[in-house]
């Protein structure tokens, strides 16, 4: 496997387009009624998108995430950019993958707090920042999952543990049904996975049901991103990959309802974070690539079957505070996939826990993985 150093550096004429169309943006009339009831509010666009163009330094974030030592790998064919931290000898090494509509910029907060006891590779999904995606269709958690088990067998690795959120969580979880005598154990700070519940399988309790019910309720009002990633997500690619509005608005709506922000984004998460994020999605046109997760997972995914059962230690960290909470699964919802060791349930944090609060989620992956035989 070919491996390289790769530093972020993003020219001048980039940032100055960007700027330029920032200051150029055709606004909406704002929505009647209130704030944020219909989306993302205007005012609160129109101060982050003018801090964006004359205030944000770009320069100082891309300092910083070269502070890290990033890779890009060629796994049979797939170019494949990620984060690489070597904690000495025979330290355990974890591979933590993000979701949408995240970066690994979000998993940089762990490599702070575990690189003393692990080495980790913190890998972008295909299509996401610097990882290329393939041209065809079909690269679902399943096709990730075993990109994933070659580069860290790769790198060097014979046996390695996984953290995910989101379709990370589920590319975790492919990986421990895919090769589970590779995987020591996986860690998943959210539900992304729904065990099999067809024929032959055991009738939901009232907890679940209430969970199912609720999931139904909220599918209702919030889930028009995913049916328009799932069916036309290049149509929708061409607005935002040309509109710095756009894909703020988009991507920022998900950030707000998703996280544990009180409605108060800049107040959560900083709008100089929030800002690297953005302009990653942005330097690197990856959002319409990022997008077409939800369109090969729904069209050519690898459904869980009767069968499944990940047999490997599998920890469950559950930040459900959500601003628009999805609901929190009982713990026997997920012990009808996975082999539940570790059962941790938060009292604040939310769909992006490496984020909102990484010392809780950093302290519950290290006291998983060391008392792991």
């Amino acid at each position: 496997m070919h491996i390289e150093p790769f530093a972020v550096a993003v020219s001048d004429a980039v940032l100055d387009d960007l700027r330029e169309r920032i200051r150029r943006t055709r606004w909406p009339d704002p929505a009647p009624g209130e704030s944020w009831a219909q989306g993302v509010d205007r005012d609160y666009l129109r101060g982050l998108l003018g801090y964006w163009a004359d205030g944000f330094d770009w320069r100082a974030q891309e300092q910083w995430l070269n502070r890290f030592e990033h890779r890009v790998a060629d796994v049979d064919g797939l170019r494949v950019h990620f984060v690489h931290h070597r904690a000495g000898e025979d330290r355990l090494p974890l591979v933590l993958t993000h979701g949408w509509p995240s970066t690994f910029v979000e998993l940089l907060s762990m490599v702070d707090r575990l690189g003393g006891q692990f080495d980790l590779v913190v890998p972008s999904l295909p299509g996401y920042a610097f990882s290329h995606r393939p041209s065809h269709s079909g690269v679902d958690r399943a096709f990730v999952a075993g990109v994933w088990h070659r580069l860290m067998q790769g790198l060097g690795y014979e046996r390695y543990g996984a953290h995910g959120g989101d379709f990370g969580a589920g590319v975790a979880t492919v990986m421990a049904l895919q090769q589970p005598e590779r995987v020591i154990g996986i860690h998943l700070s959210t539900s992304e996975m729904w065990p099999y519940t067809g024929p032959g399988s055991p009738p939901l309790s009232a907890e679940e049901r209430a969970y199912v019910d609720h999931v139904a309720r909220w599918e209702e009002t919030e889930r028009g991103y995913s049916a328009v990633q799932s069916t036309r997500p290049q149509t929708l690619g061409y607005g935002l990959n040309d509109s710095p509005a756009g894909l703020a608005a988009w991507v920022l709506d998900k950030w707000r309802s998703w996280s544990d922000s009180g409605g108060d984004l800049d107040g959560r998460f900083g709008r100089d974070a929030l800002l690297t994020m953005l302009t990653i999605w942005w330097v690197t046109g990856s959002i319409t690539t990022s997008m077409r997760d939800y369109y090969d997972n729904r069209w050519h995914g690898t459904p869980i079957g009767p069968a499944d059962l990940v047999e490997v230690p599998t920890a469950m960290a559950v930040f459900a505070h959500e601003f628009v909470s999805e609901g929190q699964a009982p713990r026997s919802w997920h012990e009808r996939l996975y082999n539940i060791q570790r059962w941790t349930v938060f009292p604040r944090g939310g769909h992006f826990a490496a984020a909102e609060d990484p010392d809780l989620l950093a302290a519950d992956i290290a006291e998983f993985f060391t008392h792991l035989p």
